[in-house]
């Protein structure tokens, strides 16, 4: 498990696949904080339940440290 605070740029924004980018760029900007962030909730939502990515749900270690860092606030 993540030791530490997680953070996007470390964290978080290396998840996010070119493919997932373009796939959800209907709904929001992944490659960027602000839109991640304002939208995290419902990002978590599609995480957990296995509908985003597209192509298959993410491993659950890297759920659960997406919903750590929204836990933690989102920090930048």
């Amino acid at each position: 498990m993540q030791q530490g605070a997680i953070g996007y740029e470390g964290d978080i924004r290396p998840l996010f696949r070119d493919k997932d980018i373009s796939s959800m760029s209907m709904a929001f900007d992944l490659a960027y904080y602000d839109d991640v962030r304002a939208n995290a909730d419902q990002i978590l939502a599609h995480l957990s339940d296995g509908s985003m990515p597209c192509d298959g749900p993410w491993p659950k270690e890297q759920v659960e440290l997406f919903r750590g860092w929204v836990d933690g606030g989102c920090p930048a």
